[in-house]
């Protein structure tokens, strides 16, 4: 059995949505977060999308606008 799905099928606390944000706010991977948490990546995802938290990182440039 993976790691990931030790809190499968538990309900999601306000602990859990808060962890998942500090660790999105310091540009953690959602797969890693997945881990951490002991949720699969969906669910982070869905946990994301439900609270308005964003997992795109926030330290990369966008597409082409690099000078050369």
């Amino acid at each position: 059995m993976p790691k990931y799905t030790r809190n499968t099928g538990r309900p999601i606390t306000g602990a859990d949505v808060r962890q998942v944000e500090r660790l999105a706010a310091k540009n953690t991977p959602t797969r890693v977060i997945g881990l951490i948490t002991g949720r699969t990546e969906n669910s982070i995802r869905n946990i994301a999308s439900n609270n308005g938290i964003s997992l795109k990182p926030t330290n990369q440039s966008p597409y082409g606008s690099r000078k050369k």
